[in-house]
């Protein structure tokens, strides 16, 4: 059974036969059995092998299509992507053949891949209204499986981020319709993977805004404002509540900043089992503090330092909207590290929330302070049955894995395993690094505990470990995951709303 066959059995569904997703992007989907329209452009999904066109095909359309595509050598392998101009016999203007390979053993991803692929092409041209045939993969739920995939990836490349444009560019607005084997079926698959999509979209957003735009208290209404209606309990607590509930050293980073610490609590309860806690770092800028980063492209990307907790928010507005039946809590501690004469110094002390002793020696170490809180949070006040944290946390991160793999640390195996599965589904993929043996690097002669060491990314690690306690618990370190500066997969520049997809692939892994 094939990953899409996987992904779409039993979901529990409700149809969508077409919808705009209008917030974020433009372009419009309807899942039919029979056409509706007279599209301008025709695209036809080929199986490995399938090249002798469709059926209700007129003998002359189905010979010059056949003939184009063995031209150019075109048989139908997955990434094949051929057009062919004012076709014979058929009322469009364009017609374009996208292979699929073996549509059997064809992995979610990579059929999310093409639809981003082939929305790109069309952006290219003058496409208005797209019709794509699927008829040349006759299993229903199979055809279900890849079309709504493929419509998935359309919509993520067609996000555009142009809120401070005056005046921004046009949007993708296509309108497709989708000729599948089950319309019902269709429609709900694509339901649930619109209600994902738009999740990646609010953590790009979240991500991709301004430091003055984005920070921890417009970041909390914001998220209040996406997810309240849904259902989710939101709560967000302020700066003085922080320093109350003795988180000190979520409320230290912010101590130099006029936008004080915030904690922002999202709780989706689709079940009455003990929660599942994701807890992500929303650092809405990071100067370093009096640690001052001196490179100017490394402080201009840290708007991105609160993609973690964008992730968070974006894996819980998805679960929300997919009705979800799992009880999901996301802590999103939430600061603005500055530099003012009330900041925070090297050599500080600092109390967290569960009494222990921090000594500062490196501020540009702010991440793993903030979600330090977070975790205690989540373990006082929810009593969670697993803890995952997600944060932008380490440059070393980035020298030991790049860009293509976040870096896990736990004991716990099972959620290594279930977070690799869903890296793999999702192609958000993560690596494991080891915890030990590093437990010492930390130690301080001061405090209980610094918060720094080397190695970096371990240091970072095995000062969180200490705070999730007896708690099964991991730790995601996205550094370079969060934001691109150059195409990706999908393609896009800036935010990529990485973590939402893993999150919400996981949560269903690990709950069930």
């Amino acid at each position: 059974m094939t990953t899409l066959y996987r992904f779409i059995t039993g979901l529990a569904l409700t149809l969508v036969a077409a919808v705009a997703a209008a917030d974020y992007v433009d372009t419009t989907h309807a899942f039919r059995e029979q056409p509706a329209s007279e599209p301008d452009t025709l695209v036809v999904l080929v199986p490995l092998n399938s090249t002798d066109g469709l059926p209700e095909w007129g003998e002359a359309t189905r010979e010059h299509f056949s003939r184009a595509l063995a031209a150019q050598d075109f048989d139908g392998s997955m990434t094949q992507q051929l057009e062919i101009l004012a076709p014979v016999g058929l009322p469009v203007d364009r017609l374009i053949a996208v292979g699929l390979g073996e549509a059997a053993e064809l992995a979610r991803a990579d059929a999310e891949i093409m639809g981003a692929s082939l929305a790109n092409y069309l952006n290219l041209g003058k496409a208005g209204s797209v019709q794509v045939q699927s008829a040349l993969i006759p299993d229903p739920r199979l055809n279900t499986a890849i079309v709504s995939a493929i419509a998935h990836g359309v919509d993520l490349v067609n996000y555009r981020f142009d809120r401070f444009k005056t005046e921004a560019e046009p949007r993708p607005t296509q309108s497709y319709e989708w000729l599948v084997a089950d319309q019902e079926q269709a429609g709900r698959a694509w339901d649930q993977l619109n209600a994902l999509a738009q999740g990646v979209f609010t953590a790009r957003e979240l991500t991709n805004l301004s430091a003055s735009d984005g920070n921890p208290a417009a970041f909390a209404e914001y998220v209040r404002q996406r997810l309240q209606p849904l259902g989710v309990k939101v709560t967000i607590l302020g700066p003085q509540q922080v320093l109350k509930a003795g988180m000190g050293a979520l409320y230290g980073v912010s101590k130099g900043s006029q936008h004080g610490a915030h904690l922002l609590i999202a709780h989706w309860r689709g079940s009455d089992d003990p929660p599942v806690a994701l807890v992500g770092k929303g650092i809405t800028f990071d100067s370093g503090g009096y640690n001052l980063k001196t490179d100017a492209a490394s402080i201009l990307a840290m708007t991105g330092d609160k993609a973690g907790a964008a992730a968070v928010a974006g894996t819980l507005e998805a679960l929300a909207r997919q009705k979800a039946a799992f009880n999901v809590v996301g802590i999103m501690p939430l600061a603005q590290n500055a530099i003012s004469g009330t900041a925070q110094l090297p050599g500080d002390v600092v109390t967290a929330g569960n009494g222990m002793t921090i000594e500062i020696v490196n501020t540009d170490a702010e991440g793993r302070l903030v979600l330090a809180d977070g975790i205690w949070y989540a373990r006082e006040h929810f009593q969670p049955q697993v803890i995952a944290d997600i944060a932008t946390l380490t440059g070393s991160k980035v020298r030991a894995l790049g860009r293509d793999y976040a870096a896990v640390f736990s004991e716990e195996e099972e959620l290594i395993e279930t977070l690799k599965t869903a890296g793999e589904l999702t192609r958000e993929r993560v690596w494991q690094l080891p915890l030990g043996p590093y437990e010492k690097i930390i130690d301080s002669t001061i405090a209980d505990m610094k918060n720094s060491g080397q190695p970096g990314a371990q240091a970072g690690a095995v000062f969180l470990q200490r705070f999730a306690g007896d708690t099964p618990w991991i730790h995601i370190d996205m550094a370079g995951n969060g934001r691109y500066e150059d195409t990706s997969q999908p393609p896009l520049i800036g935010a990529t709303g990485y973590g939402v997809r893993l999150l919400t692939e996981w949560v269903k892994l690990y709950a069930e």
